[in-house]
């Protein structure tokens, strides 16, 4: 197994470990009956928020995409940003990061940028991609900014199609001609299923999800 997989791999273990990823029976937002469950805000003390920090650091570190900046979109995107950044500084990459408010604030400093002034290459620091609709008003906002959007780093890819034949994440490199990232995709909790034989009775269930729902 190389670093990279490897990496993968120590990330599901962790997120089996908090519950975050569960196997069972599930129904997703779309209605559909998901084998496995995957809700990154179950990552919800100190401990769990700095080894997910870390996480998302060799992730971005192992794609080779090159940025200058975090911005975590409100609210979850927020703590996942805060995160990343302190782990970055310790790996030797200080990067300054911002997020949005929802409402713009009219006093004080005023406008929906918290945090650093966006600028140069802005990588996007979120959970998983659903609707879309927080990448969108993130790609905005930066530009808008006059800075450009490096990429957009996720959790967890689940590779399945949206309401037509694409996932979510080509959605939005089609969309927005960005990079997606993710720690995790579902060919690696493939993978981990079959390397835990406790696991084994999920593996059949995802295969047929995939089959029924997957794109890539």
């Amino acid at each position: 197994m190389n670093d990279v997989t490897d990496f993968r791999q120590s990330f599901l273990e962790f997120a089996l470990a908090r519950e975050v990823l569960r196997f069972g029976e599930f129904i997703t937002k779309a209605g559909r009956r998901s084998p496995y469950f995957f809700n990154a805000g179950l990552f919800s003390d100190g401990a769990s928020l700095g080894q997910l920090g870390a996480f998302y650091a060799r992730a971005l570190l192992a794609s080779g995409i090159e940025c200058d900046q975090l911005f975590g979109p409100a609210y979850k995107g927020i703590t996942l940003a805060a995160a990343m950044a302190i782990a970055l500084a310790a790996e030797g990459h200080n990067l300054p990061y911002s997020f949005n408010r929802k409402e713009a604030k009219d006093h004080g400093e005023g406008g929906t940028v918290v945090g650093a002034p966006l600028r140069g290459r802005v990588m996007i620091v979120d959970d998983v991609i659903s609707a879309g609709t927080s990448v969108r008003e993130s790609v905005e906002l930066i530009r808008r900014n006059g800075a450009q959007p490096a990429g957009l780093i996720i959790a967890l890819d689940r590779m399945e199609r949206g309401q037509g034949t694409a996932s979510a994440v080509q959605d939005v490199r089609d969309t927005y001609g960005i990079p997606v990232v993710s720690i995790a995709t579902l060919d690696d909790v493939m993978t981990f299923v079959e390397r835990h034989p406790q696991l084994a009775a999920a593996g059949p269930a995802i295969v047929e999800y995939r089959g029924r729902y997957g794109t890539h």
